[in-house]
C-alpha cells in the first residue's frame, strides 16, 4: 500500500470516528427495550406511559445535538426511536406546564446550562440543537422562579450568540 492509500484510509477512519453513534442501527426490527439497553446503553430517565409503555431518554449531552425518545409497548418490545430536539417538539411546549411535562416533551437540559436569575425570579434551562437549516442552536425553557412554571421559550443560533465562535466561521451541523 502507497503512503498516499494510507493517508486516505487513516483520513476516512478519523472521519468515521467523528460521526455520531447512537447505537440504533444495532437494534433489529423486532427488538424488546432489553435489547435497546444493550445497543445503546442505559438510558438517563425511563417512564411508564398511561398505555403500558414505556419511554427511554438518550441525550447526547452538552455538545451534542439530539436527545433520543425510545418508546415501547406494554410488552416490552421497541416501537420507536425519536429525536425530541427539534421545533415540531418545542412548539408544543406552552406557558404553565411543570419542569416534568417539560422533561416528557423534550427530555433534560444540560445541567451545567441552567442558570437562577434573582432579578427576574427566573430558572433558566438550556438544549443544544441542530435547527432547520443545520445550524446549532441554543433552545432555552424559562421557568418562573417560584412556581416554576414554564413562563416562555426562546430560541437562538450559535452563531448570533458568539456561542464557540472564536474565529467567526460559520458552524454546521448534520440531522
Amino acid at each position: 500500500m502507497s503512503v498516499r492509500a494510507g493517508i486516505c484510509l487513516l483520513l476516512i477512519g478519523l472521519l468515521a470516528a467523528c460521526t455520531g453513534y447512537d447505537g440504533i442501527g444495532r437494534i433489529p426490527v423486532d427488538a424488546r427495550l432489553v435489547d435497546v439497553e444493550q445497543a445503546m446503553g442505559v438510558p438517563s430517565l425511563r417512564w411508564r406511559e398511561a398505555d403500558g409503555g414505556e419511554t427511554l431518554v438518550y441525550p447526547s449531552g452538552a455538545m451534542g445535538f439530539h436527545t433520543y425518545f425510545v418508546r415501547g409497548d406494554a410488552g416490552g418490545r421497541f416501537v420507536s426511536r425519536e429525536n425530541v430536539l427539534t421545533m415540531k417538539h418545542f412548539a408544543r411546549l406552552q406557558a404553565g406546564m411543570t419542569q416534568e411535562e417539560v422533561v416528557r416533551v423534550i427530555g433534560p437540559p444540560v445541567p451545567e446550562w441552567t442558570v437562577y436569575f434573582k432579578a427576574r425570579d427566573e430558572l433558566v434551562w438550556e438544549w443544544r440543537y441542530c435547527d432547520d437549516w443545520s445550524e446549532p442552536a441554543r433552545f432555552n425553557v424559562l421557568f418562573d422562579g417560584t412556581t416554576l412554571r414554564l413562563r416562555s421559550t426562546l430560541t437562538a443560533t450559535e452563531r448570533l450568540r458568539n456561542s464557540f465562535d472564536r474565529f467567526g466561521a460559520r458552524a454546521w451541523c448534520g440531522q
